[in-house]
């Protein structure tokens, strides 16, 4: 087993790496003082220009899959632009993107776009992809995706109560959704969203994906929704009414009743992007923690050679490398057979990656003493961050619950009423590895 990277992996990652450490991380302070002016809500001129060197470097659209990804296309005639990378090769990348919040915007390679991409790319008709793909692939748009509702339990899609009815020639859409990330952002054009076509029809043929575009009359925002104080501006996460929200019958995403479909090819591949990216912020938190320790003194000598820190950073050393290897098995996996044979892997990754990050954070910030816990070294805001990442793209809970189902199914007695169980599809092995809504609609 080799566990170097090959050549191309090598060679896309240190692009990004060194275009994060010669363009963007320089560019931190500008950001910041440019994010801090005027309207909170606001396109940020050094992203732009960032944005237009990386594009014009070819560092651009990283995510999109190859061609012969073996994924469901409408219009195969569609092409894109971009390096067709694999689920392993970019998964490389977005972990040095990670490091820096808006780093992965410069590459146009920011959620929920990147998920929303994928999707017009994967089932999209060309009418859909010459309005709002192009656009998103040039980077001249922004998008969301809008799951999750306030009045249901999220963990499980199955309860969306929003509706998309047809009246004629057209899409009529109530409903109410929240954490709809990315909607402060005044470029942010479209909305892919989720409803109920069919509340009679079987319990995952009931929903259904439908595009919307966000100058509609009815689609009201009624309030940016802060994360443990943070707006997370220009993106922000908003609570939106949708109010008699008229669409024409070609802005329905691949059928009636095919939500959970798209739904299930969205999610995997932004799980695996989410987590390594989570790595990338672990990494940082470490950097930041080491040179803390190494430049503080207390209790007459410097702070790392206090043992209980160098157990801290040890620990933190084995956890990132550890789930590193974990997220890289599952994008080889999913490369090689498929989304769906990994869904255990996914599941374990999305459980582990940001556990794992929250626990060096907080050691960075107990290091950084009362410094910690304030604005001044972004490890606030990296745990705030974080600690939402065990909600997004489903709760710990349902992806713990997945994973415990298939390992009941390997280790099922072959006898008595539990086997029959389970054989039926009635015990603990019934692998519904379905997507949830608790995703705060941050997915990709």
């Amino acid at each position: 087993m080799d566990f170097e990277p090959t050549e191309r992996q090598a060679y896309w990652r240190d692009r990004v790496r060194n275009f994060i450490e010669n363009h963007v991380r320089p560019a931190v302070p500008t950001y910041r003082e440019q994010d801090a002016q005027g309207d909170r809500w606001k396109v940020i001129p050094v992203v732009q220009e960032l944005k237009a060197k990386a594009k014009d470097q070819g560092i651009w659209n990283l995510f999109m899959p190859p061609r012969n990804d073996g994924h469901h296309h409408v219009d195969d005639t569609y092409d894109f632009e971009g390096p067709g990378l694999t689920n392993l090769e970019y998964a490389l990348c977005a972990e040095e993107m990670g490091k820096i919040g808006f780093a992965s915007e410069v590459f146009n390679c920011s959620a929920p776009d990147t998920g929303n991409m994928e999707v017009f790319h994967r089932y999209g008709t060309a009418e859909q992809k010459d309005q709002w793909l192009t656009p998103l692939m040039n980077g001249e748009i922004r998008s969301a995706f809008l799951m999750t509702e306030p009045f249901t339990a999220s963990s499980d899609a199955t309860n969306i109560e929003t509706r998309i009815e047809r009246d004629g020639d057209e899409y009529v859409i109530n409903g109410r959704k929240w954490w709809s990330s990315g909607l402060g952002d005044p470029r942010c054009k479209v909305s892919i969203v989720m409803g109920k076509t069919d509340p009679n029809a079987g319990r995952h043929a009931q929903q259904s994906m439908i595009l919307m575009p966000n100058d509609a009359k009815g689609v009201n925002i009624l309030r940016h929704l802060p994360v443990f104080g943070y707006d997370d501006a220009p993106h922000g996460h908003m609570e939106v009414e949708l109010k008699d929200v008229r669409v024409p019958l070609s802005a329905m995403l691949l059928g009636e009743g095919r939500g959970f479909e798209i739904a299930q090819g969205r999610l995997g591949p932004g799980r695996i992007h989410h987590c390594m990216r989570t790595i990338g912020v672990a990494e940082e938190a470490l950097a930041k923690m080491c040179r803390r320790l190494q430049e503080r003194e207390a209790f007459g000598k410097p702070i790392y050679k206090h043992s209980v820190w160098e157990e801290r950073v040890a620990r933190a050393r084995i956890d990132i490398d550890m789930t590193r290897l974990l997220c890289l098995k599952a994008a080889d996996i999913m490369d090689k057979v498929g989304n769906k044979n990994a869904k255990q892997e996914i599941a374990m990754i999305k459980v582990q990656a940001p556990n794992m990050a929250l626990k060096i954070i907080d050691d960075a910030i107990q290091a950084h003493g009362g410094g910690g816990v304030s604005d001044d070294y972004g490890l606030a805001n990296a745990y705030a961050h974080q600690r939402t990442l065990r909600l997004a793209d489903g709760p710990d809970e349902v992806h713990a619950r997945s994973i415990a189902r298939m390992e009941f199914a390997k280790h099922a007695p072959q006898e008595g009423p539990s086997a029959n169980a389970l054989r039926d599809g009635k015990g603990p092995a019934r692998n519904d590895n379905r997507p949830s809504s608790g995703d705060m609609g941050a997915t990709r």
